[in-house]
């Protein structure tokens, strides 16, 4: 099951794009509620590694299941 990054939690620090090996994590448009850039993972292509919570430094950024609710997903 995919992760997910909670939008409104999300400070855009970005360790998890580098550490990603499938690059399924890419930055939101604008800002969001916190002011912060924030990044979304692509459901389809996430292999649920995990890596991605291990490298967050922001505590519950990322969340170990697929919560569409909380991750805005540009289309």
């Amino acid at each position: 099951m995919p992760h997910t990054i909670v939008t409104n939690t999300c400070e855009g620090v970005a360790d998890c794009v580098d550490a990603c090996p499938v690059a399924c994590i890419h930055e939101g448009p604008g800002k969001n509620v916190k002011g912060t850039d924030w990044y979304w993972i692509d459901f389809a292509t996430c292999i649920d590694c995990g890596i991605c919570v291990q490298v967050c430094p922001v505590e519950g950024a990322i969340v170990p299941e697929e919560r569409p609710e909380l991750q805005q997903t540009p289309q």
